[in-house]
């Protein structure tokens, strides 16, 4: 383990033995479940960082999400939890630009990312490893599902009696989910286009 990859490490489990204990204290048990998931992840990133590539941005990139969804859940603005804060009025009539979305934006960056770093090693050699090929596949499956929950989103907004209705937060999420990985191939594409 590279002294970086300790110090992120460290700084995360900061960040979940002290949230984690706060929402504990709190009975927030909604959070503690993320923070269960977080160090889910934490393991699997720590059982593969010795066979995948991670790059040091994907996983600088990776702490700020967590970081930024644990304080999301525990850090209140004036009685109002900071995932509910508006940072931008961007319209009248949606609920944009909150810090919910800005999160979304961020970790939807950064997971495409992650997901170059998982594929880059086979997607760069002939006869490519068919369980990453698997994956690319499931994440464009998915992604469809997301790209329709968008579509579903712009009917509701065009044609309010569709019925569609009821996904107002969900819809702008993904959206943000759609900015975010539009973002994170943006920033693939200009690290990483000269050396694969």
């Amino acid at each position: 383990m590279k002294k970086a990859h300790l110090v992120l490490l460290l700084m995360n489990l900061a960040l979940v033995l002290g949230f984690g204990t706060s929402f504990l204290a709190r009975q927030n048990y909604e959070f503690v479940i993320y923070v269960g998931v977080i160090v889910f992840f934490m393991c699997v990133i720590g059982a593969t960082l010795p066979k995948v590539d991670y790059t040091l941005s994907a996983l600088i990139g990776l702490s700020i999400w967590s970081a930024m969804h644990l304080a999301g859940g525990g850090i209140y603005i004036g009685g109002v939890r900071l995932y509910d804060v508006m940072l931008m009025k961007l319209s009248a009539r949606y609920p944009i630009f909150r810090y919910d979305q800005l999160v979304h934006v961020w970790g939807f960056g950064v997971a495409t990312v992650v997901m170059y770093c998982l594929l880059r090693r086979p997607i760069s050699r002939p006869g490519a490893n068919p369980v990453a090929v698997g994956v690319v596949l499931l994440m464009a499956g998915l992604g469809v599902g997301a790209l329709n929950e968008v579509v579903e989103f712009a009917v509701s907004v065009c044609v309010p009696e569709s019925g569609v209705g009821g996904y107002i937060n969900t819809s702008l999420d993904l959206c943000a989910n759609l900015l975010g990985a539009f973002l994170g191939l943006i920033y693939i594409r200009l690290l990483y286009s000269r050396h694969p």
